[in-house]
């Protein structure tokens, strides 16, 4: 049984004891329990992608680390006038174990 969740802005397919990164989840801390908003669920041969049964999953993931991710170099260079620019950027991510899938009542 997989689930394809929305985080962020992103989607992602996930799994029982999968362990995903996300943005920073300012809000939660180690050890937190986080549930995730589901867009389809794969469950053998059924795929449920309808929103009023989804509405029913939960796809509830254990928060397991914050950390940073690897750094991101910007360079901007503009030729003949002598400008040059040199930008680092580390995104914040939010390492989530994905705990239960609980498909909703048939």
């Amino acid at each position: 049984m997989y689930a394809i969740v929305r985080t962020g802005g992103r989607q992602q397919k996930v799994s029982v004891g999968d362990v995903i990164e996300v943005d920073r989840l300012s809000s939660s801390k180690v050890g937190d329990t986080v549930e995730l908003s589901t867009l389809l669920v794969v469950d053998g041969d059924a795929v449920t992608s309808d929103p009023w049964v989804l509405a029913g999953v939960k796809v509830q993931a254990e928060v397991v680390d914050h950390h940073k991710g690897a750094k991101i170099d910007i360079l901007k260079y503009k030729n003949k006038t002598g400008y040059r620019k040199r930008i680092g950027h580390r995104q914040l991510h939010t390492a989530l174990k994905i705990t239960s899938i609980d498909a909703a009542a048939k």
